[in-house]
């Protein structure tokens, strides 16, 4: 069971979503696993049509939040979310519409990261806009919310309604996570997000994106609501390897992060290093 390296960080695992070969079993079995070991949240990755076969590069060849739904019910306390869900690619009615019900039947605990994308041969092959990915998200997840609280008619830039009625509206909150460490991310979190989903950076890297995120979010609309700041890293085994991704949880928990997801690489071995990496906080 892990100790509360983890207090107040969370450590988080990313699940080993990259092989078709991989039975949907196996992933409830490693998020059943996590739970009992200590971790909060199992995450999966995202991507619709890769332009090459699915593996380290490109993850997500189940559905995340269809799968997600799926866990819950093997899951009792574990939360469950997305690194992240490609939104850009996707309506938001209806992301909106599958989030609420994931958060529903899990008893809460959906957490829902959305990003821009970054494969524009994906864009191209499912007619998205890959220019405009950026704005897509910051007004996608305004009417998320929107609908989430219970709007009955909305009016925004890019999407609205003039009467609806949406359900099942979320009873605890529903966090909107959005990733990404560029300035224009930067911006679309400060703007519109409960939490920032950072990526490949070290806990300098990590600490100075933060601050700028922090004063960007003071100068914004959100300016006083909590930002929760969290981060990924990858162990795929390897002692000095191990000590090495140890000292960077310990360092990003420092510089400030609430939580940091860790993938343990491939599917064949992947739990025992989950298992592994669990014993060196214990």
């Amino acid at each position: 069971m892990l100790a509360p390296l983890t207090d107040p960080t969370e450590l988080r695992v990313v699940l080993p979503d990259e092989s078709p070969a991989m039975e949907p079993g196996r992933l409830a079995g490693l998020a059943v696993q996590a739970e009992r070991l200590g971790y909060g949240a199992v995450l999966l990755p995202d991507h619709l049509l890769p332009p090459e076969p699915y593996g380290a590069a490109f993850g997500g060849v189940y559905e995340p939040l269809t799968t997600l739904a799926y866990l819950a019910a093997a899951t009792q306390r574990l939360r469950l979310g997305t690194s992240v869900l490609v939104l850009s690619l996707r309506d938001p009615f209806l992301v909106a519409k599958q989030a609420a019900t994931v958060h529903r039947l899990s008893g809460g605990r959906l957490l829902l990261a959305v990003g821009a994308g970054w494969v524009r041969t994906e864009f191209d092959a499912v007619g998205a806009d890959y220019a405009g990915r950026g704005r897509y998200v910051e007004d996608a997840v305004r009417v998320m919310r929107a609908l989430f609280d219970g709007a009955t008619s909305y009016d925004g830039p890019r999407f609205g309604f003039e009467r609806g009625v949406f359900e099942p509206r979320p009873l605890t909150p529903l966090p909107i996570a959005v990733g990404g460490t560029t300035d224009a991310a930067l911006n679309r979190v400060a703007a519109v997000a409960d939490e920032w989903h950072a990526f490949a950076l070290d806990a300098d890297g990590f600490a100075s994106r933060l601050a700028r995120l922090r004063a960007l979010r003071d100068d914004g609309p959100l300016a006083g609501r909590p930002l929760r700041a969290g981060t990924r890293i990858e162990w795929a085994g390897g002692r000095d390897e191990l000590a090495a991704a140890v000292e960077s949880v310990q360092k990003l928990a420092a510089a400030g992060a609430d939580s940091v997801a860790v993938w343990f690489g491939d599917h064949e071995g992947f739990g025992d290093r989950m298992d592994e990496f669990a014993a060196a906080f214990s």
